[in-house]
């Protein structure tokens, strides 16, 4: 074991409310079929991962197991999407209308949606989720998580090389990052990492940088 640290992020596969555009949270939406066939089309992560975690959602799971069938999958609700109460399943077309979600996307970080999670509470929760990956790395250095658009956002803007917001980041459906620490304490610190490198795919093109800027949070 050396002492270099990876944890990849990686992004469930694309779902039909992801389609339609539609905030997702906790709703247990499946792949698409278009999801499925993306996936098949990139092919597996080159890299290998000794411990892989998910989110408990089933886009994840189902993201998780196409990719490392041979492997255990260790799920925890920690890596869960933001809970977003009774807008889920809901377009920014079926809400626009409503008073507390022009509020909401005004101050996304201190409103909450209606019978949803804080913004506050979703941090805390991802963090809990972190801290069992601080505590595998007694056991492994290369890690994988399958989770969410909003978790990764959160986790890079915290984590990330250089001190970006929130928004600064979005990954597209299926995409992986890595981040890398020189050695293991810095790790454990929580301190930033030294290194965000694009996780490379066997049947996708290199050169294509899964991070782009948006704001659709899903």
């Amino acid at each position: 074991m050396g002492d270099t640290m990876v944890i990849a992020l990686f992004r469930h596969g694309l779902t039909a409310e992801n389609e339609r555009k539609a905030y997702i949270g906790w709703l247990d939406a499946p792949l698409s079929e278009n999801g499925k066939a993306d996936l098949c089309e990139k092919g597996s992560p080159v890299s290998k991962y000794e411990w892989i975690s998910t989110s408990d959602l089933l886009r994840a799971k189902e993201t998780a197991t196409y990719w490392f069938p041979e492997q255990s999958i260790h799920s925890t609700s920690s890596f869960r999407e933001i809970n977003f109460g009774e807008w889920e399943g809901k377009t920014y077309d079926q809400l626009k209308e409503l008073p507390d979600y022009c509020k909401w996307l005004n101050a996304p970080f201190t409103v909450s949606a209606t019978n949803g999670e804080s913004f506050k509470e979703f941090v805390m929760r991802v963090d809990t989720g972190w801290d069992l990956l601080i505590e595998q790395s007694k056991k492994s250095d290369r890690m994988a998580v399958v989770t969410h658009g909003g978790v990764i956002r959160y986790l890079l803007s915290k984590y990330g090389v250089t001190e970006k917001e929130f928004w600064d980041y979005s990954i597209s459906p299926g995409e992986g990052i890595e981040l890398i620490w020189s050695n293991k304490e810095r790790f454990r610190r929580k301190e930033r990492c030294t290194l965000l490198q694009e996780v490379a795919f066997t049947g996708k093109r290199a050169g294509q940088s899964p991070l782009r800027r948006s704001k659709d949070l899903q």
